[in-house]
């Protein structure tokens, strides 16, 4: 998969203890508009996706996290990779914090199944929203989360950047 771009902080301490924890997001657009996790607690949006567990599969991963977060059926034959972002920085437990964020391009099936959301995401009050590129990145740029992890806002915005600029959008 080719990689967009890399976000290092350079905050960590390279010799103290790492975690590595990958995710796959998808990309999925319908008439124009892009189906974003959004945040009621924090004011932000976030392409739907998550951890990819010990052993299983990047698509595997991509199908669970999107049914999961969103309730919407990833199409497996419409899966087509998007790109890789890297990321490293400081942990909030850990010196090292890496992710590598697999991006794919997919559909989905007509109809929403209920969320099967983590304890955190319905305290967030994670909901499923289509939305213009423009909306993302409009409250993004303004969301609370900012000052907590504005490093996963400014990675959705350079995506969604890429996708207009590479006329997906």
């Amino acid at each position: 998969m080719r990689s967009l771009f890399e976000i290092d902080t350079k905050d960590y301490d390279i010799n103290g203890t790492i975690t590595v924890r990958p995710s796959a997001r998808g990309i999925i657009i319908k008439d124009g508009l892009l189906a974003m996790i959004y945040s009621k607690k924090y004011d932000y949006y976030k392409f739907p996706g998550g951890g990819i567990d010990k052993g299983e599969e990047k698509e595997e991963a991509l199908k669970r996290e999107v049914l999961e977060e969103t309730g919407l059926t990833v199409i497996p034959e419409s899966i087509v990779e998007f790109g890789m972002v890297h990321r490293i920085q400081k942990g909030d437990y850990e010196d090292v914090f890496i992710q590598d964020n697999y991006y794919y391009l997919c559909d989905v099936l007509d109809g929403i199944t209920q969320q099967k959301l983590d304890e955190y995401e319905v305290d967030e009050g994670f909901t499923l929203e289509y939305v213009t590129p423009e909306q993302v990145v409009a409250t993004n740029t303004e969301s609370k989360l900012k000052e907590v992890d504005g490093i996963m806002l400014e990675r959705e915005i350079k995506v969604i950047n890429i996708l207009k600029n590479e006329c997906i959008l």
